[in-house]
């Protein structure tokens, strides 16, 4: 079933609203996905806040060009093909995916757009296997506290070895 002009407009506009505010995006190649399938695969990425579409090539290509976005490549838009926006986080699209089908055989990535730059799907697929935001964070906070814990364990060590020893006194000279 054709889509009509005014349809057209309208996703492509929608495209271009996606494309102005995303700080990534992604495009996966689907095969075979079920209905289910696709609804879970939806539903994992709207918990995130990310966008997913589906929509023709040629409107995918026109709304990056209107965005003065790289234009995107044959083996970037090959096959069925979708585009996953991410807005906070740069991972997390990639990294939902890929692990929604961790063997690539009904959703796998094929290559998107970070930082207005063109990537190719090894480039992806290397951001997917990075840890998330949060992770980093967590990691870095850790680090951070590391010294200050280890000055607080030696510390509290050269006190409760002092207050042993005037108890050790104590008890000496009771007796």
């Amino acid at each position: 079933m054709a889509i009509t002009r005014d349809k057209k407009v309208e996703v492509l506009k929608d495209l271009e609203d996606k494309f102005s505010r995303a700080q990534a995006v992604y495009f996966a190649k689907y095969n075979g996905l079920s209905v289910k399938e696709a609804g879970d695969l939806r539903a994992k990425l709207r918990e995130a806040g990310i966008d997913y579409v589906v929509a023709k090539k040629t409107l995918m290509k026109l709304a990056a060009k209107n965005q003065n976005l790289p234009e995107l490549s044959d083996e970037v838009l090959e096959g069925p093909i979708s585009a996953v926006f991410g807005y906070d986080d740069v991972v997390a699209p990639s990294k939902i995916i890929k692990n929604f089908d961790a063997k690539g055989e009904k959703v796998s990535l094929t290559g998107g757009i970070l930082e207005r730059e063109l990537i190719d799907k090894a480039q992806a697929l290397q951001l997917a296997s990075l840890p998330s935001k949060l992770e980093l964070i967590a990691k870095l906070v850790g680090t951070m506290k590391a010294p200050i814990s280890g000055f607080h364990g030696a510390l509290h060590g050269v006190m409760s070895k002092f207050v042993r020893t005037l108890d050790a006194y104590k008890a000496t000279k009771t007796e």
